[in-house]
């Protein structure tokens, strides 16, 4: 399945004897940018060393890679890996030069998605879109009731990185859990791909920001949605998860026919701080995961960011997650409570109360001292919930995604019902 002479299962083959023989600068080398930002070797090494050595006793041995295509030209290609106790699955995406823009150390077994008990595939049907914003073009789905519209609609965001139209984590799909739930009740829903995911090599790029990465398609789609004869285009409303909940009213602001907002674990706290902050939580958790010197890392970058010397030409590898200055003096200047308040639209903002990334006390506190107690504006906490709006017990951990899950059922009727019964411009 490779091109220009590079066999993609053989580059995924030598990902695992490189991390085998600790070789794992070797293996970011081969990272493209949009895996570069989100993935050190640094983070690679801690990773394997506590998955991969420590809990299975290291690898005893490598099975025949699977390779099937994948969005834009890549291949995704599992690897199982045995280990002395037990294995694993190592899933890279992989382009035409051998360029890595995906790595994941997965369950032996990967279990594909299955559609959550709240939705009725029967309600609806579904169509493949193309949401066109100039020179970038991406794909979409979008779901529409069955029967007698108009209906309402929403436009779903997903959180920061280089998301496909589902949100894919592991075997989790948590926009997709959306779009099939509000479907079955009556509501049509557009979903697409990130421009950085189809257009990775963007996220490197100056001048790229988080403007840029989400309010062009995502105007489009409220455009694309709202000339829908089976949608109501005066009911049209953003849905936006964690970075998509946080650039939403920066949307509305763009595409004034936005009929409200739904804010799903958006985060207030600079996202350079809140890196730091997460970073020393998953250092107490799990020290294994991140060292302190990994946390010392995040420090030094926020700094470089808070500083007045901050500029486009500022060195990506001094900056976190390998985003460019573009990006973070954007963000930095940013305040997604004071856009929202201006726009006077309808709100529902949620939070899960396990959400250890978007948090109750650093980033929901944003929200409701700037718009609690606004009639316009719902504000609910769900407190099993963690940042992919997953329920369950206990300390949140990254540990929790790698399971098959679905987006809480009560978080999907609330939107829902939020939706339906929300009076615009009343």
């Amino acid at each position: 399945m490779g091109t220009a002479g590079v066999e993609p299962g053989a580059v995924a083959v030598s990902v695992v004897e490189m991390a085998r023989e600790g070789r794992f600068e070797e293996v970011e080398a081969l990272f493209a940018p949009s895996l570069r930002a989100v993935v050190s070797a640094q983070v690679l090494r801690v990773a394997w060393e506590g998955e991969v050595v420590a809990k299975r006793g290291g690898v005893s041995g490598v099975g025949r890679p699977v390779s099937e295509a994948a969005d834009a030209g890549l291949v995704r290609v599992s690897v199982p890996v045995a280990c002395r106790e037990g294995g694993f699955t190592l899933v890279t995406v992989v382009d035409e030069r051998g360029g890595l823009h995906g790595l994941q150390l997965a369950p032996a077994t990967v279990a594909s998605w299955e559609p959550p008990s709240y939705a009725e595939p029967e309600h609806f049907f579904e169509e493949d879109v193309t949401v066109d914003a100039g020179a970038h073009a991406v794909g979409g789905t979008l779901s529409l009731p069955r029967g007698e519209g108009p209906w309402p609609g929403v436009v779903l965001l997903s959180g920061g990185g280089p998301f496909d139209r589902d949100e894919t984590s592991g075997p989790n799909k948590p926009l997709k859990d959306l779009a099939w739930g509000l479907a079955s009740r009556g509501i049509a829903v557009l979903r697409f791909d990130k421009v950085s995911f189809v257009h990775p090599e963007m996220m490197a790029a100056a001048g790229f920001t988080m403007t840029g990465e989400y309010v062009p398609h995502a105007v489009a789609a409220v455009r694309l949605l709202q000339r829908r004869s089976e949608v109501d285009a005066g009911r049209v409303f953003v849905v936006g998860h964690s970075m998509g909940g946080k650039v939403a009213p920066r949307v509305a602001e763009a595409e004034g026919s936005v009929a409200g907002l739904v804010i799903m674990a958006g985060d207030t706290q600079p996202m350079h701080r809140a890196a730091v902050r997460v970073a020393r939580y998953l250092a107490s958790v799990s020290p294994g995961m991140v060292t302190e010197a990994a946390v010392e890392g995040f420090v030094a970058q926020a700094a470089v960011v808070d500083s007045p010397d901050l500029s486009p030409s500022t060195a990506v590898a001094e900056l976190p997650f390998g985003l460019p200055g573009s990006y973070w003096m954007e963000l930095r200047d940013y305040d997604p409570v004071a856009t929202a308040a201006a726009l006077g639209k309808p709100m529902f903002i949620l939070q899960g109360g396990r959400d250890y990334q978007v948090t109750v006390a650093d980033d929901l506190a944003g929200w409701r001292a700037g718009l609690g107690g606004r009639p316009e504006v719902l504000i609910r906490v769900y407190d099993a919930d963690n940042h992919l709006f997953f329920p369950g017990e206990g300390l949140s951990t990254p540990a929790e995604y790698a399971s098959a899950q679905h987006v809480d059922a009560a978080v999907v009727a609330d939107i829902a019902d939020w939706a339906v019964a929300t009076v615009v411009g009343g």
